[in-house]
């Protein structure tokens, strides 16, 4: 069976650190912290944050707090699997691959949910493999099952650029290794010319023009899953750019009757990884709707569908539900 398309990849990221997070040492912002072995706060782009006695480690139950410590000084991808799954084993060396290519820019944690199932449970595993990534001390789920080098590479690249902005930017050197060998660069393929500059336009937050990107690689590919789960994430992080999240659960809870409100509550819900609440409060909200309203729930959810990967159960659930609704 092929794995799922490419957008399904991009589409589960979890967004929620990107909406009015505080910067680095603002209140409420995480603090920079130690890591296993003695690494220490990261301080300007590339420092050295400590020493690790690998890139890939091993995490457990017991000792996973040290890894949310060193997630303050570069960011931690977490590979959540069983050694019976053949895919997760396929997975663990791409992400092995991957992750040692980047000489200590990030560093990987390997974790089995069965013998780690308060870990499975903390990270909402329902399938494996699982990855997500740990960055500032704080969570981010990227997607579920295999695939290729390229993409998964893609998505490092965007847990990098994510550090970035919330001033997670060390590096970590292996217990051993000479100080003075010159880091190995990490080889990229290169991106399509469109999703390259929707990329870029991204990391300044210019969603408008990443927008128009996106936009123009499906009209020259309407098969391009990957421009499509972009662009619906991207229009996602335009709806909720300097919009603060009480004023929109506020908004949403003192006006159940405005859809746009209610759109953009479930947006937020979505963006933060509560994803059945997002689906549930669209589909709840549909028969009460008239023709315009029913249409602008649809499209809605259907965006939100690519943004969690439209191979993704929960999304399955929900779209079975919005059938039913609307036959």
């Amino acid at each position: 069976m092929p794995p799922p398309p490419a957008g399904n990849l991009r589409g589960a990221v979890d967004l929620s650190s990107l909406v009015n997070r505080p910067a680095p040492g603002a209140p409420g912002a995480p603090g920079v912290a130690g890591g296993p072995n003695g690494a220490g706060a990261a301080g300007a782009p590339g420092a050295v944050a400590g020493v690790v006695p690998s890139l890939i480690l091993e995490g457990d139950d017991a000792n996973f707090t040290q890894f949310i410590e060193l997630s303050n000084s570069v960011p931690v991808i977490v590979d959540l699997r069983a050694e019976w799954a053949e895919q997760s084993k396929e997975l663990s060396a791409v992400l092995t691959s991957v992750v040692t290519s980047y000489a200590g820019r990030v560093v990987l944690v390997g974790v089995d949910v069965e013998a780690n199932p308060q870990l499975a449970q903390a990270f909402q595993a329902q399938s494996v493999p699982t990855v997500a990534a740990l960055v500032g001390g704080r969570p981010v789920s990227l997607f579920q099952g295999n695939y290729p080098e390229q993409e998964v590479r893609a998505v490092v690249e965007q847990v990098l650029q994510l550090a970035a902005q919330n001033g997670v930017t060390g590096t970590v050197t292996v217990e051993g290794a000479d100080p003075d060998a010159e880091p190995a660069e990490p080889v990229e393929e290169p991106l399509p010319p469109h999703h390259a500059e929707a990329y870029e336009a991204i990391s300044q937050g210019d969603y408008a023009t990443a927008i128009t990107e996106y936009q123009t690689a499906i009209a020259q590919n309407p098969r391009d899953a990957l421009a499509v789960a972009g662009l619906a994430q991207v229009k996602l992080l335009a709806r909720l750019q300097d919009k603060s999240l009480d004023d929109i659960r506020n908004a949403a809870a003192a006006n159940p009757a405005d859809l746009d409100a209610q759109l953009l509550v479930a947006d937020l819900d979505l963006s933060g990884g509560h994803v059945d609440d997002a689906f549930d409060r669209l589909l709840t909200l549909f028969p009460k709707q008239d023709q315009a309203g029913k249409d602008a729930i649809r499209t809605r959810l259907l965006e939100l569908f690519e943004v969690v990967g439209v191979e993704d159960p929960r999304v399955a659930a929900a779209r079975r539900r919005l059938a039913g609704l609307l036959y």
